[in-house]
């Protein structure tokens, strides 16, 4: 069979909190996907348990009915039990905090059984090309520089190795109803391993090294130091680590919950590379794909996200260390990729203008509560390449917050807008950069409203508002008229106009907007009765109408197409923006709570329509998308804090005083990507480029032709100031540029309208 990952619905996650590197996952009441040496990395399907008697045989997974348990709320350490009319399967699954090696302590209740474990490697990040076979210590398994062992301190009675779907153990027991194989080996295929256990209890060693010998030894040396001895360290870790933790909230579930979603955080940060919050230890539909990159990956997005929430509830050493990493995974223009492994190297190729912005939020408000401390001069360097991009790139982003389409879009521009001047304010930029920054920050919050902001149309007629922000507006067109085609609905085009999303609610947390805005308020009116899903769990959103991203009608896996589903981080979105407009927000943390796995894990997304059993999907359950999200975990704090404080943790005071009233941009700045048609004749005009040029320009149908040249403006940006009383008796600018970079000529013509102030 073709290689597959396991489901991503995971029941819990964990890590040991000292020198071994192994992360864990639990799913459907198994140990799932265990990731080595870091959490990029994962190199096992799953392991789970085959229970047999005389008459009969089952696998536990398929059963589906468990419980789990752990001691505490913020420690990892997952107890599972297994009820079946034949057997009753309990085990215990810990990492070792000295060694790479996931331990599991077992015992099976039942009369004339016999316990099997069954381990399907997926070495090096993928089922193909790995070789398993029956070691004397145990099961072992190989593949280039990777190697793991499973070893059992009690022993195994007898192995085998198959090929997936041909000779494994599972076809073993689906053919003969017991275990009639002994393979000695299985190579250079998809794999897995069978185990007879030779007592019903016992404590059971899974490691791995880059070497064979190397996973033996990790193995019996965790065995001989002892299980015991390993849990206590494990648990002793959790809980000083979660000592530090600052929650204030009277409330015992809301403050468990808080606890448990900081240790989701926590578990999904590296320890070979510290800082790198990956956005989650599963991969999207897994069980129906040999996804390489899945979702355990950097996103600079979520991880900056994680990183407010933590300092939200006072972990602030994670937050610096985050910020460490991002400067060492800066691209050399600024920006950060798309998405990359814990080490640094890229994965997609996308280009993401939010992601090169919130990097310079993050430090500056490190910096706002006086913790920047040594990191000031890298962080420094950091924000300026930063700016520099966002300065060149924006106000157009390649790519939107959900990797789709290119445009303007307002979470986009609130975090590029807020980013500038922030950068400006906490001595980031030099004084000229600075006074750059502030110019470009003010003239594209002034023209916010022009880019993304549409007026009485069909949707605003049919539901009594006067207008509201679209959820994106594509490259150089205005939204009133222009279409996005959907990525994810084989490039259906849609209005923009008729594209709602959540994006401008960062209008108001980041203080550009006020929440009490009537444009604000009609938007959210829409996106209450459009995206909004009332469901058992409570009420959660869809990204945008007419998103695919998601599962098909029938419960079939996203395969590039789909329905998009609603999510419970956006739940979140809602409920922060609820405690800004003075609302009740608790239905919101409630319906996120609502929604998680039995171990407390928040889902990418929920089910939002009618049940399908046969699926696993019931409405406001977890669908197969990713679970945990590290996004959900850190909305679902924040807005727990936020609640209590009132002022969202990512508000810089120097932005909110800026923009706390209207403010009309002193010079207005054009740039081909920046879409405006007609100038406000009272105010100056700054024509920019990114490189050195020459302006070409006339004045009412190429009259007063004149050739002047480009000066340097701030943040790598060059352009030509045009001052109010030079356009006062125009009513027309015509221009074009020749670029000094090699480029010359640009090959088009320029006209833009004089008129009186908006």
């Amino acid at each position: 069979m073709a290689p597959a990952w396991s489901s991503s619905a995971k029941d819990i996650v964990g890590t040991a909190l000292g020198s071994g590197r192994v992360w864990f996952t639990l799913g459907y009441g198994i140990l799932d996907e265990v990731y080595w040496p870091s959490c990029s990395l994962p190199q096992i399907r799953d392991l789970g348990f085959i229970v047999a008697g005389e008459d009969f045989w089952c696998e536990v997974k398929r059963e589906h009915r468990y419980q789990l348990s752990t001691p505490d709320a913020e420690v990892p350490l997952p107890k599972v039990v297994h009820e079946h009319e034949r057997y009753k399967l309990e085990f215990e699954v810990l990492a070792d905090p000295l060694r790479d090696v996931v331990l599991i302590r077992y015992r099976l209740h039942g009369d004339g059984l016999r316990l099997y474990a069954l381990l399907a490697p997926h070495l090096g990040g993928s089922g193909h090309d790995n070789s398993a076979l029956v070691h004397a210590h145990g099961l072992a398994a190989l593949k280039q520089d990777n190697a793991l062992m499973l070893v059992a301190d009690q022993g195994f009675a007898r192995g085998s190795a198959g090929y997936v779907g041909a000779s494994d153990g599972w076809q073993d027991f689906q053919q003969h109803n017991a275990m009639t194989w002994t393979y000695a080996c299985a190579s250079n295929g998809n794999v897995a391993l069978l185990g007879e256990l030779n007592a019903l209890h016992g404590v059971l060693a899974l490691s791995f090294a880059d070497t064979l010998e190397g996973a033996q030894t990790l193995a019996r040396a965790s065995l001989a130091q002892g299980y015991e001895s390993a849990r206590v360290g494990f648990v002793e870790g959790w809980r000083h680590w979660s000592r530090a933790l600052r929650c204030d909230l009277k409330d015992p579930v809301l403050k468990q919950a808080v606890r448990r979603s900081a240790m989701v955080l926590k578990v999904h940060d590296d320890r070979r590379y510290p800082g790198a919050l990956i956005a989650s230890l599963s991969i999207p539909w897994g069980n129906t794909r040999d996804d390489p990159g899945g979702y355990h990956l950097v996103w600079s997005r979520d991880a900056v996200e994680a990183g407010f929430a933590m300092l939200a509830c006072a972990h602030h050493e994670e937050s610096r260390a985050l910020l460490s990493y991002l400067i060492a995974t800066q691209q050399d223009d600024g920006r950060w990729a798309q998405n990359f492994y814990t080490d640094g190297r890229p994965y997609w190729t996308g280009v993401q203008l939010d992601e090169a912005a919130l990097p310079v939020l993050l430090a500056a408000k490190l910096d706002e509560m006086g913790l920047l401390d040594g990191q000031r001069a890298a962080a420094t360097a950091m924000a300026r390449r930063a700016l520099r991009f966002v300065a060149r790139t924006g106000p157009v982003s390649p790519q939107d917050r959900w990797e789709e389409n290119p445009g303007i879009n307002p979470f986009t521009l609130a975090a590029a807008i807020a980013a500038l001047v922030a950068g400006a304010a906490h001595g980031f930029l030099d004084a000229a950069d600075a006074r750059y920054a502030l110019l470009l920050a003010d003239d594209w919050n002034a023209r916010i409203e022009s880019w993304v902001y549409v007026q009485d149309t069909e949707l605003d007629r049919a539901h009594g508002t006067h207008g509201h922000y679209v959820r994106i507006a594509p490259p150089g067109q205005d939204a009133q008229h222009s279409e996005v085609a959907l990525k994810n609905r084989g490039r259906v085009v849609v209005a923009a106009r008729d594209l709602l999303g959540l994006e401008y609610l960062y209008l108001v947390r980041l203080g550009l907007r006020d929440a009490a805005d009537a444009r604000i308020v009609d938007t959210t009116r829409l996106v209450d009765a459009l995206l909004r899903v009332q469901t058992p769990s409570g009420a959660f959103y869809r990204r945008y109408n007419e998103d695919g991203y998601g599962e098909h009608g029938d419960g079939r896996a996203f395969d590039g197409t789909g329905v998009g589903r609603a999510w419970p981080l956006l739940t979140g979105e809602r409920g922060q923006f609820a405690v800004q407009a003075g609302e009740d927000a608790r239905p919101y943390l409630d319906a996120m709570l609502a929604s998680a796995s039995e171990g407390g894990m928040l889902p990418e997304q929920i089910w939002d329509s009618e049940p399908i059993p046969a699926r696993g999907l019931y409405p406001g359950r977890p669908t197969g998308s990713a679970m945990p999200l590290v996004w959900a975990h850190a909305e679902f704090i924040k807005l727990a804090t936020v609640m209590q404080h009132k002022l969202p943790i990512e508000q810089l005071a120097e932005v909110v005083a800026r923009y706390a009233a209207p403010r009309v941009a002193a010079v207005q700045l054009w740039r081909p990507q920046a879409p405006g048609a007609q100038l406000d004749a009272a105010r100056p005009v700054l024509i920019e480029g990114d490189a050195p040029f020459v302006l070409h320009i006339g004045h009412d149908g190429w009259q007063g032709v004149r050739d002047v040249p480009s000066a340097p403006t701030g943040l790598g940006m060059h352009g030509v100031h045009l001052d109010g009383a030079a356009l006062a008796t125009a009513r027309s600018l015509e221009f074009t540029r020749r670029f000094l970079d090699g480029r010359d000529w640009e090959g088009r013509d320029w006209r833009l309208q004089m008129g009186a102030p908006a």
